[in-house]
């Protein structure tokens, strides 16, 4: 007795496809609330003021040095603030309503 090639009228199901999937479209739970993405946009505007706060210092010629480059703006705040926006990125992410 020879075998028949496979076809789509004669393929074996699989149970993946003989099992009805329950999809109840009504009942959609977000992953994140209201808080969550507040905390996250104020998190992308800190490490953008952050990087923002970076930017300048430098000479209009190279041969000149600017000690402007080495300000408490440029060497302390800015990165702190970058982080501080990191560290309000994870907060976010998990960040549970009670």
């Amino acid at each position: 007795m020879a075998k028949q090639p496979v076809t789509k009228e004669n393929k074996p199901q699989t149970k993946a496809q003989t099992t009805p999937v329950d999809r109840d479209d009504d009942n959609k739970v977000l992953p994140f609330t209201k808080m969550n993405y507040i905390l996250v946009l104020v998190g992308i505007a800190l490490v953008a003021l952050g990087m923002i706060l970076m930017i300048g210092g430098g000479s209009d010629n190279p041969d000149v040095f600017n000690p402007k480059m080495f300000d408490f703006q440029h060497i302390t705040l800015a990165p702190i603030l970058v982080l501080a926006g990191f560290v309000v990125e994870i907060i976010a992410i998990f960040w549970k309503k009670k």
